[in-house]
């Protein structure tokens, strides 16, 4: 039996949602708070720079999933570029992630046998490492740590490492061979055409309403639907009953610049505290095409999240966990609604995980 389904929020989750229910016989509205679809994914041209600027932060399409590859491929063509950031310390570049080169450049190290004897006198003595800096410590020591790690990490969470959890830390690979792909997946690039362009094809005929508040007309949504799909806050849809949520956030400063390469690649990391960017962003390099002689250039900024700001990353620490299962708890109450992405899991996805996880829950629901 067809069925009547409000979607908040178009990103990946909702898109992936809305698209597989409609495709089943389903209808679906799909409303977000932005004046544009796709979330933080969304890109938009920058005719000057004749390239694609990720409007929110640079988004690399990895997976090593050929089902995921396959179906996201359905909404767009791939070009092959392949994630090779730089790192910006004391007036050097390195490469990054970790690798043999990047070990080369720091102690002179030229083979995987050398770096691994480098590795093992600088690593400190800790076991059972607590936290970001003990890790780091204990498995790269002090001057990794100080050259890429520290002051790029107390930008980003407003935290000193020793307050982090390693978690987060083993997310970036260290390699003993020449390799400076930052992903190790099977399937890499950037859409031709930009992100915004993949869910345009995929809310192809499915209604859309932009500029439009879930909160502002709750009731009325939650009473005309026979399920609704949130892909907002957690904590939002329940009023912060319990508490706020603890997000990072970023703030954009997008430039166009009198160059034709600005900066050589699309991803410079910047790790020293005093320099108050954390990266800075290339869109030409995105796009691999280089025939403007001007640039789409862009300075990443961490920013203190406070609500009106953009819910970037969840920050994992044990106080948010446990509010976030009270709010987990509280979902039971409302059988009819779906909370789904980033954002109504309080998770950390790649776009990958989100479009799985959202073909995954419709298989329910449909």
């Amino acid at each position: 039996m067809s069925k009547k389904f409000l979607i908040v929020g178009s990103g990946f989750y909702g898109a992936t949602c809305a698209r597989e229910l409609t495709d089943a016989g389903h209808s679906c509205l799909v409303i977000d708070k932005r004046t544009h679809i796709g979330g933080n994914c969304y890109t938009r041209y920058i005719e000057e720079a004749d390239c694609h600027e990720h409007h929110y932060g640079a988004h690399i399409f990895h997976t090593n999933s050929e089902k995921i590859w396959k179906y996201i491929n359905r909404f767009a063509s791939f070009n092959h570029y392949v994630n090779r950031v730089k790192v910006s310390h004391k007036d050097k570049i390195y490469s990054f992630p970790i690798n043999l080169f990047t070990l080369y450049q720091l102690f002179g190290v030229k083979t995987p046998e050398e770096a691994k004897a480098c590795l093992a006198e600088r690593k400190e003595p800790i076991e059972n490492p607590k936290n970001m800096e003990e890790w780091c410590l204990a498995n790269v020591g002090r001057e990794i740590y100080e050259t890429f790690i520290e002051g790029y990490s107390l930008k980003q969470w407003a935290r000193h490492p020793r307050e982090l959890p390693a978690s987060i830390i083993k997310r970036v690979p260290i390699r003993l061979t020449f390799d400076d792909n930052y992903f190790n997946d099977r399937y890499q690039g950037i859409p031709i055409g930009g992100y915004t362009s993949i869910f345009e094809k995929m809310l192809d005929d499915i209604p859309v309403e932009l500029n439009t508040d879930f909160h502002r007309d709750r009731e009325t949504f939650l009473s005309k639907f026979d399920h609704v799909i949130f892909t907002g806050p957690i904590d939002s849809f329940f009023d912060y009953s319990v508490g706020h949520l603890e997000y990072r956030s970023l703030r954009f400063d997008h430039q166009l610049v009198n160059s034709s390469d600005y900066q050589g690649n699309a991803v410079i990391n910047h790790t020293e505290s005093q320099v108050p960017y954390t990266r800075t962003y290339e869109h030409k390099h995105f796009d691999m095409n280089f025939s403007a002689t001007n640039s789409a250039v862009t300075y990443e900024y961490p920013d203190k999240w406070e609500p009106g700001k953009i819910e970037i990353y969840p920050v994992n620490t044990d106080e948010n966990q446990s509010l976030f299962e009270k709010y987990q708890n509280m979902t039971k109450e409302v059988s009819n609604v779906t909370f789904g992405g980033r954002l109504g899991q309080y998770r950390y996805y790649d776009m990958h995980q989100v479009i799985a996880s959202a073909l995954e829950k419709v298989k329910s629901l449909a």
